[in-house]
């Protein structure tokens, strides 16, 4: 489990195929160390993965034929950055909102204009999944958790603030790129609920 307030921005420095699946080793800098051992959950872009070996400022991690089929984790290169946030512990801080690391979809970045000094982004989003997205609700993008400005037939509005725009991937987005979202996992609880027994 996560927030979706991202504490790192990592560099992807090794990228190997192996049998199919994907092995990816990413430096960083600012994560807390202790939170980043073997068989430990790290939220990358968005994604949850598990922690295989450390060595320095540095982990590794394997991507699944899944994962690579359902996130942007697959096009990651050599040198290109991402958003870390260490799995969330009882006693910290909720800052963002509760995040699970389960990608939705990848979604299309359609529109970056600015708006004052932060910039807005509009997202097209597959159909289904705009049941579970509400004007004032929560997003996560590449990780990072965002509220909902507004929404409209099968796309919704974001805003970055200059904070989040330094300090994470977002701040490189143009039209035309590719993010991770995952919808509020507590929309989706709510319609199982209410779904007819059976």
């Amino acid at each position: 489990m996560f927030t979706g307030i991202v504490q790192d921005m990592g560099t992807v420095v090794e990228r190997e195929t192996r049998g199919g699946d994907l092995h990816l080793v990413i430096a960083f800098a600012q994560l807390d160390e202790t939170r980043l051992n073997v068989g430990d959950s790290v939220c990358v872009q968005g994604c949850c993965l598990t922690v295989t070996a450390r060595a320095g400022a540095t982990f590794a991690a394997d991507l699944s034929r899944e994962t690579l089929a359902r996130t942007t984790l697959g096009a990651l290169e050599v040198g290109a950055p991402v958003n870390l946030e260490p799995a969330l512990r009882a006693a910290d801080v909720l800052g963002g909102h509760l995040v699970s690391g389960h990608v939705d979809a990848v979604v299309r970045v359609t529109s970056v204009e600015s708006d004052a000094r932060s910039r807005r982004l509009t997202l097209a989003v597959p159909a289904e999944l705009m049941r579970y997205i509400a004007r004032k609700g929560s997003v996560t993008l590449d990780g990072v958790s965002l509220t909902v400005n507004e929404i409209a037939g099968a796309s919704f509005g974001v805003n970055i603030i200059p904070h989040t725009l330094a300090v994470t991937t977002l701040g490189a987005l143009a039209a035309g790129a590719s993010v991770n979202l995952e919808v509020d996992q507590l929309a989706r609880y709510l319609e199982r609920l209410m779904a007819p027994a059976g």
